[in-house]
């Protein structure tokens, strides 16, 4: 079986081709930072119309470097929720017409299962079940994963989500979009030890996060300090502590609340090697093991959409004529594998 993957959540527009017998053929990805760069953000009618532009053209390469056409593929996923709603009506529009042209079947797959299995198209994916960590620039939340579809939400974020935190706080300093990588860029070559920030919610029982008192600590800190080279380090240095270490006594606390030793970090902020450094020494302590999508999967893009697609197809599921996306789309509510 092959499927075509189609992602327009955001900001960028991934096609991906997956085989389940070869496995990923070949993928695509378009990213909007450009565009979106004068504005210091994404704006979302300008997101919507570059998907206009990019998603056929990327469809067409695709097919190309795999070295098929439209007679060789057996389904089509797209994502159609959570995200922009005028950038997911576009992958979707797309996706279930040429799934009607082509007489193949739709199936519309939830974004945050996407990054949750996008792990499982490395050589060595993790079993189930797991605790998932889903860290990105509008989710933070830990998941109890029993299989595809079996999804307990363990605790979220009741404000601001960790990626989003990084951008604000990016911007504070003065760093250009996207404002998260260039943060942690920039605390590479910050000094340990020299401000110390707070780690949110964890003198509490729980597993929900916040980031915004942290984020509002940056600022009063950014304000009460000289804006020397230096000085903008060490402050990129503490606050990306503070959150790699309020997710790690958070995995923790979620890994010995369930009893497993399994850990899935998924996201655009699972790319942080500092945070990839903190949860490999809590998993290791634990006598656990932590598993990550390659880099280039830790942010959006199609071969994660096209798996988890493939998974719904092969139980069955299939997305009526209705084009239909869903800015709000809560994790638990999907439908277990059989």
């Amino acid at each position: 079986m092959r499927i075509l993957g189609i992602e327009t959540s955001c900001d960028e527009t991934g096609i991906a081709i997956y085989d389940d017998e070869q496995g990923l053929l070949s993928h695509q990805l378009y990213s909007q930072v450009k565009l979106h760069a004068d504005y210091g953000g994404v704006v979302p009618e300008l997101a919507s119309r570059d998907h206009v532009k990019k998603t056929i053209p990327l469809i067409k390469e695709t097919l190309a470097d795999a070295g098929l056409t439209s007679d060789d593929i057996d389904g089509i996923a797209y994502t159609a929720g959570p995200g922009l709603i005028g950038a997911l009506l576009v992958g979707a529009t797309i996706g279930r017409s040429l799934a009607y042209a082509w007489n193949i079947p739709a199936v519309a797959v939830h974004h945050m299962e996407g990054h949750l299995l996008a792990p499982m198209l490395e050589e060595t994916p993790p079993e189930f079940p797991f605790v998932a960590l889903l860290v990105s620039g509008g989710h933070t939340m830990l998941v109890q994963v029993n299989h595809i579809g079996d999804y307990q939400i363990l605790g979220e974020s009741v404000d601001d989500a960790a990626g989003e935190a990084f951008d604000k706080t990016a911007k504070m300093l003065g760093l250009d979009y996207p404002g998260g990588p260039r943060l942690s860029k920039l605390a590479e070559q910050g000094t340990a030890g020299r401000f110390k920030f707070p780690r949110p919610m964890t003198d509490r029982p729980g597993l929900d996060f916040s980031f915004s008192g942290l984020k509002t600590f940056a600022a009063n800190t950014i304000r009460a300090n000289d804006d020397d080279d230096q000085t903008q380090a060490d402050i990129a240095f503490a606050f990306q502590e503070a959150v790699a270490d309020t997710l790690a006594i958070k995995c923790r606390r979620a890994l010995k609340q369930t009893g497993m030793k399994r850990l899935v970090v998924a996201g655009g902020v699972s790319a942080n090697k500092y945070l990839r450094q903190q949860l490999e020494a809590m998993t290791t302590k634990l006598g656990g093991a932590v598993f990550y999508p390659r880099t280039e999967f830790c942010t959006d893009n199609g071969a994660m959409i096209a798996y988890a697609g493939m998974q719904r197809l092969k139980n069955s599921e299939v997305t009526d004529l209705a084009v239909k996306a869903y800015p709000r789309w809560p994790i638990d509510q999907l439908q277990p594998i059989k």
